[in-house]
């Protein structure tokens, strides 16, 4: 059996990183893949760039990925692109929106947010439609001759998974700034990979405790604008309504 292990929304928070990376490196992973928003928020986006660009065998693009280099006036923004540097920014801008792949004799499909956008987000609660809609094929996905069998996704930083009309929607989580519980979130999917008879899938969901207090402290440290509000998020797993990555007007 093949086992990958599935990772979003990092925030250039790295003590939750390690930890996340730490405990995929006990559980006899293949692969590592990440859904997207590498950067924005935390204190330390290079760093969460280098070492997932080092360790992830394929990486997708999130809404912080893309805007970061966008926005011309907001401080944090400012901020986190003096961290990062063109070349950083020109390889978040060029990672690709969507991967497809065959396991298990089902087409997965892994993206950050929905297949309509970057922007677009899409909670468990919401409407059946617009979760129905998570399989779509539209301009952006990379298999548009066939529809996928299961989505994974990130962008909302709460895991779960649901069935919809006999297929397969899940979230990861996020590793960085979860916000349905104050612990990393990650999934390792395991099955067999380029298979097309259907067989055995299996999706696992895996917290990880860490250091919480020692990300604070690296945030309130830094001379990062915005810092309050992203260090309640990491104690309290509560949003404070901080920036959401959006495409800048214009």
């Amino acid at each position: 059996m093949d086992r990958i292990a599935i990772i979003a929304d990092i925030h250039g928070n790295i003590p939750a990183l390690d930890a996340v990376l730490a405990d995929i490196a006990g559980r006899s992973v293949d692969r590592i893949y990440c859904l997207g928003d590498l950067v924005g928020k935390g204190p330390q986006p290079e760093l969460a760039v280098d070492r997932i660009r080092e360790l992830c065998d394929i990486v997708v693009r999130g809404n912080w990925d893309e805007s970061i280099g966008l926005q011309k006036e907001r401080p944090h923004a400012i901020w986190q692109q003096a961290r990062l540097g063109e070349e950083r920014m020109r390889y978040l801008r060029e990672l690709p929106f969507s991967f497809d792949f065959l396991m298990s004799g089902r087409r997965i499909r892994l993206l950050h947010a929905s297949p309509q956008s970057l922007y677009h987000r899409v909670q468990p609660w919401d409407d059946i439609s617009l979760r129905a809609a998570m399989f779509a094929n539209t301009e952006w996905t990379a298999e548009p001759e066939q529809e996928p069998d299961v989505v994974g996704y990130g962008d909302i930083h709460h895991a779960y998974m649901q069935h919809l009309q006999h297929k397969l929607l899940f979230n990861t989580g996020s590793v960085g700034n979860p916000l349905d519980m104050p612990e990393p979130s990650y999934v390792i999917m395991e099955g067999l990979l380029e298979q097309r008879q259907r067989s055995a899938l299996s999706i696992q969901f895996i917290r990880v405790p860490y250091d919480i207090e020692e990300a604070v402290r690296l945030a309130e440290q830094s001379d990062m604008p915005e810092s309050a509000p992203y260090v309640i998020e990491l104690r309290t797993a509560v949003y404070r309504g901080m920036h959401q990555g959006n495409r800048p007007s214009g």
